[in-house]
This record gives structure tokens, sequence and C-alpha cells, in this order.
């Protein structure tokens, strides 16, 4: 059943995303399922987040897919409310996985056009959303960096 729109407003939303483990799960095989948008299920094994994708996402892919959403959400908005709305941002998100360790840092890199500003204020504004975008503070701990460039 739906919320009203104050209970959304006071109540946030909640994700939530299915996995099953199937055949052999001991080997890390396994779907992950976004219901919410009914995109898609995807296929996720141990060897496509160690070894090779074949065909197969990983944990730290669907991070860094999130991640890279996130960012440039919170940039573009920050840019708009700043009166430099952005004409385009390119944003790549590179999650660095070891085996035994965990992840062990994410590297963002942003490209964008914005008209009324120089490089300076960009890299400012881009570091700004580094930090405060919802997924980098629900990655507090893991090391994030950033390299941002204006075309």
């Amino acid at each position: 059943m739906g919320r009203t729109p104050s209970e959304r407003d006071t109540h946030g939303h909640r994700a939530s995303r299915p996995h099953r483990l199937a055949g052999r799960p001991h080997e890390g095989e396994g779907v992950v399922s976004l219901d919410s948008s009914g995109i898609g299920k995807y296929p996720v094994s141990w060897p496509s987040r160690a070894e090779q994708a074949n065909g197969k996402t990983s944990p730290e892919e669907l991070i860094a897919a999130a991640h890279s959403a996130c960012y440039s959400m919170a940039l573009s908005h920050a840019l708009a409310g700043a009166g430099n709305p952005p004409t385009r941002l390119e944003t790549k998100a590179d999650v660095t996985f070891q085996p035994g360790t965990g992840i062990t840092g994410i590297h963002l890199s942003v490209r964008g056009q914005v008209d009324g500003i120089d490089a300076a204020q960009f890299q400012s504004f881009a570091e700004d959303a580094k930090k405060n975008c919802p997924v980098s503070q629900a990655l507090t701990g893991t090391t994030i960096t950033l390299s941002a460039e204006l075309a």
C-alpha cells in the first residue's frame, strides 16, 4: 500500500533488493533483481567479482553503478542550485575489489560541460558532491578518490 506524500517525506524511501543463491551456493552463484524498476534480473557469481565477468555482474559493479548515478545526481543538483545547470556530465566509478580483503577503494571520475564556471569552481562542486552524495556517505570507511575535468 502506498504512503501519502507527507508520510514519504518524513519516512524517506527504502529500497530493497532480493538476492537468491541457486545451484551451487558455495560457489557464489546467484541472481539479483531490480524489482522496483522492473528492469531485470542479473546473474552474479564469485568469478565475476574475483576473476572474469563472463556475462555476469558483481556486487562491486552494482555499487559502481549506484555510486556513479548518485554522484551525478548530487553534482547536477548542486550546480543547478547555484545557477549553473550542467549541459552534460559523464561519470564513472571504478570499484577495486581484492579477494580476501574486500573493497579497497573507489575512484570517481567526472567530466562536465557547465557554462558560467571555471575549472577550479567545477572541482569545488565535484569535491562537495563526492562528500555529500548519499552513496558516498553510505560507503564511509572506504577510500574514495576523485578526478574532475571541465570540458
